[in-house]
This record gives structure tokens, C-alpha cells and sequence, in this order.
């Protein structure tokens, strides 16, 4: 008996997050991606592993999520993450008054966080600002997003799933009634077209979802936000340091290798292959970064980098809620055959591809449970050593 055949479109965090959990399910999964593995928004993350603290005020749903997968991500993929905790730390009245939000939240949304004394904050951090007024411990940790990635495609690629990068989908396969039969591809190596068939296609794209679902007449309700960050060539600290406020830019400084990231801002636009970074922007994550982290003014820039969000639901901006959302596109735009995954954060990859391969299953009419909360991944190394 022939298995079942899905296409993956995308190979970010949620693609190859998506193609393991249906490689492990007992499907023939082809995953196509116009360009090398992580090379949109998941390639630019700043790599925070949430424990969701950060939206534990105004985006509980959010915040739930991102503590169920810290915890989930810690277990399967310790390899690639920097365990932290994080911190939490308030410098002046204003974060002081978000104090008791804060800990109300967190206490909502499961979150476990413990406040110190600033002499104590200084001792973990000493290069934190003295101005510092209160802080608190939390389950931040960070991971290095490449190799997130290939541990999931490693691990996707160990059981049959197979990777077809430089590869972009030129068309959506539709037949006279209107269901998705496959895709038409470019080869970028060797420039060459040709059709994959499929018994289903996801579109993993991210930013990109709505481009790719406007192809068969579809929708996605997607609002792509950039965010700039700004990497700095020494760590002046050895954990994640937020600011104890609501979301606002460049409150979040964390460490990668022996690196310190500053991030984010948050604007949208129109054009997606092409994002300019305003240096308005960068002066901005060292200014609001050195009111954490005062050295940073003394510290040399090592990079400029910016990553688009796939925000969906209503608002603008910070306002937006950062959960997921799946859609079945013969429900909403009398489209078979094609299933849409977006929004949502790195830290979620995993639960965003069990709800996608759930409905994929579903629509299919086939019964094969989950797996990926206790299948332990592939080191990152094995992607590159397998076969295709």
C-alpha cells in the first residue's frame, strides 16, 4: 500500500517542523524551498526561547504556548539551546507599575518566575544598569536557529522526507473542480521545471502565505512585520535581559555564541523580498539597549539584520497577537487540497506543525497520533550526512 504524499512550501522553523511530525506519522513528505533551508524570517530570528512572559499580560494565549514548547524544545532538542534563565528588570516607575501585571500573568498563564533584589540582579549580571529597581528570574532561554532547524530536517530527512532547496513553486496544480493536485516547480540549480504531485500541499511560507494562496484565488488574513536587530561582537551578559514593560522596541538583549543581540522593532510593508533597514532603527536597539546594558554604548557593532513576521488577526503592530492559526482552504475559499500554517513564534514551531499535520491527517481520513513531544531529534550535524 502506497503511502500518503503531502508537499511541504517552505522550509522554515514551521516547513521542516511540519515535514518531521508527517514524516514520523508514515507520510511521503517532499519539502520544496526557493532558496537554502531557513533562508526567509526563521534563518533571521534572534533566537529567543520564549517562556512567554513577554506576553503574558496582554496575549495569554500566546504566552501558554510559548511555556508548553519551552519546556517541550528543552526535552527533545537540548543540543541547540542555551538554557538560561532569563531576566526580567525594571528601571524606572513606569516598569515598576507593570510590576503587579506582571506577576498576575505570569501566574495565569503557568508561567513560573521568582523576583529578586537589584543587589542580587547585579550579581547574576554586573553589567546591568545600577538604575536597576526590581527583577525577575524566568525560564528564557535562547537556541541557535540554524541548528534548530537542521535537527528537525535531520530528523525529517532520517525518516524519508525528502528536501528540495533552490526549488520555487511557480503555480499551484488545480484540477477542473478546483482541488490542489501538486505544485509546478523551478529548479534554480540546473534550471529546469517540471510538477510534483501530492494528495496534499501545506504552505509553510510564513510571510510569504498569502502570496502563495492568492496563486488558487485564496486568502490568508497575514500582515508581514519586520522587526530590525542589531548584533553586537562581545557578551556583556550570560542571560536574556527583557525589560519588565509591556512589548515595546528594543527591549529584548540576548546572547548568541559570543555574540549580544538587541532586538526588535516592528513595522509593516508592502514589498517582502526586499526590506530596507532604517538606521533610524539601529540607533534606536542602542539606544533603548544601553538603558539595560550600559556598556553597550562601549561595544562594537558586529551586524545588522532584519526578520518579518507573519502576524495575522486584528491591529497593527505590537497590538497584533503573535499565536498561530491553520487554514483549511475548502472551508474558507472552496479550495481542496491545500492547507495553510502562519503566524505564531520560533519557540512554537513544533505545536504550529502537530495542529498542521493534524488537519492534513484529518482531511485525509487517516488516524496516526503525534509523536513530537517525545521523539528526541537527530543532531543538527546528521542533515548534511544523509542521503536525500
Amino acid at each position: 500500500m502506497s503511502k500518503p504524499h503531502c508537499i511541504i512550501i517552505g522550509a522554515g522553523f514551521t516547513g521542516i517542523a511540519t515535514a518531521h511530525d508527517l514524516a514520523l506519522r508514515g507520510f511521503d513528505v517532499t519539502v520544496v524551498e526557493r532558496g537554502a533551508l531557513v533562508s526567509g524570517t526563521s534563518g533571521r530570528t534572534h533566537g529567543l526561547l520564549h517562556s512567554g512572559a513577554r506576553y503574558a499580560v496582554k496575549d495569554q494565549e500566546s504566552a501558554v504556548e510559548c511555556i508548553e514548547e519551552n519546556t517541550i524544545l528543552r526535552k527533545i532538542v537540548p543540543q541547540v539551546i542555551e538554557p538560561g534563565p532569563g531576566l526580567f528588570v525594571a528601571v524606572d516607575d513606569d516598569d515598576m507599575a507593570y510590576r503587579e501585571s506582571f506577576i498576575k500573568g505570569c501566574a495565569e498563564s503557568h508561567i513560573e518566575i521568582k523576583e529578586i533584589s537589584p543587589s542580587e540582579a547585579l550579581k547574576l549580571e554586573p553589567n546591568l544598569t545600577p538604575k536597576v529597581k526590581t527583577a525577575f528570574i524566568v525560564p528564557d532561554g535562547t537556541f541557535d536557529p540554524l541548528r534548530l532547524a537542521l535537527a528537525f530536517a535531520a530528523s525529517a530527512k532520517s525518516n524519508g522526507a525528502v528536501f528540495k532547496l533552490y526549488t520555487e513553486v511557480k503555480e499551484l496544480i488545480l484540477d477542473g473542480k478546483g482541488n490542489v493536485l501538486g505544485v509546478k516547480v523551478w529548479d534554480r540549480t540546473n534550471d529546469s521545471q517540471y510538477e510534483i504531485r501530492s494528495d496534499m500541499v501545506v504552505n509553510a511560507t510564513g510571510a510569504w502565505a498569502g502570496e502563495i494562496a492568492e496563486m488558487v484565488g485564496g486568502h490568508v488574513p497575514v500582515k508581514p512585520t519586520p522587526g530590525v536587530m542589531v548584533a553586537f561582537d562581545q557578551r556583556l551578559i550570560q542571560r536574556t535581559v527583557n525589560r519588565l514593560n509591556a512589548p515595546g522596541d528594543g527591549d529584548i538583549i540576548l546572547t548568541q555564541r559570543r555574540m549580544m543581540v538587541v532586538g526588535t522593532t516592528s513595522y509593516e510593508v508592502e514589498e517582502l523580498d526586499y526590506v530596507e533597514i532604517n538606521p533610524d532603527h539601529v540607533k534606536l536597539m542602542l539606544e533603548r539597549g544601553s538603558e539595560l546594558i550600559p556598556g553597550l554604548r562601549h561595544t562594537k557593532e558586529r551586524g545588522v539584520y532584519v526578520a518579518t513576521r507573519p502576524l495575522i488577526g486584528g491591529g497593527t503592530g505590537r497590538s497584533v497577537a503573535r499565536t498561530f492559526k491553520c487554514y483549511d482552504h475548502k472551508e474558507s475559499d472552496n479550495v481542496d487540497g491545500l492547507v495553510t500554517i502562519t503566524g505564531g513564534k520560533a519557540t512554537t514551531l513544533r505545536a504550529m506543525a502537530e495542529k498542521t499535520a493534524d488537519m492534513v491527517c484529518q482531511k485525509l481520513g487517516i488516524n496516526a497520533p503525534c509523536t513530537t513531544k517525545d521523539v528526541p531529534l537527530l543532531s543538527y550535524r546528521q542533515f548534511y550526512a544523509l542521503p536525500n
